[in-house]
């Protein structure tokens, strides 16, 4: 009787995924297929889509209603679910995407801080600003550092507000390598 349990255990030892994975990854799919429906027509030209599946993401942006676009999106997953081994490369790409997106974010995110620091502690922080960017226009930025400080007291539209960011975006774009720590 105890050689035929040993030799039940070893045939349960099935190696298909559970049921809960299965949904798991079922799901995933149609996350991807809800994220292929909402990219404009230029990010999704950029994706290593089969011709099928470029053929049912137009077809899905189509329906309008919400019923039965959710319905048309689990078709859509359903078809790229035939397609599994693209489904990689498909994530890579969106992936990628996204990182690039971070990336500009925290760097627009790093000349606000540089800007509102040169308002705020004027000559100070433009002092700073010159050791990692000798090359800059020391009068220029201090000159639209204090505009825009007053039109900041006064309420004023912000002309040298948005100048002064431009200044950093180029300085930044165009100067050497610039330590993340130096912000």
């Amino acid at each position: 009787m105890r050689e035929h349990d040993d030799e039940i255990s070893e045939d349960d030892g099935d190696d298909s995924p559970s049921r809960s994975q299965r949904r798991r990854d079922a799901l995933a799919v149609f996350d991807l297929a809800e994220r292929l429906v909402a990219l404009t027509d230029a990010q999704l030209a950029q994706l290593p889509l089969d011709d099928d599946l470029r053929d049912e993401v137009e077809k899905t942006r189509l329906v309008t209603q919400h019923i039965a676009r959710k319905r048309q999106i689990g078709y859509l997953a359903k078809q790229m679910r035939r397609h599994e081994d693209e489904l990689p490369a498909i994530r890579a790409a969106l992936d990628h995407d996204r990182q690039v997106a971070r990336r500009e974010t925290a760097e627009l995110h790093r000349l606000e801080v540089w800007r509102d620091r040169l308002i705020d502690d004027g000559d100070d922080a433009l002092s700073e600003l010159l050791n990692l960017f000798p090359a800059a226009d020391r009068q220029h930025l201090r000159q639209l550092s204090r505009q825009a400080r007053a039109e900041r007291h006064d309420n004023r539209p912000p002309h040298a507000f948005r100048e002064l960011f431009r200044e950093l975006r180029e300085l930044f774009g165009n100067g050497a390598t610039v330590d993340d720590d130096a912000q």
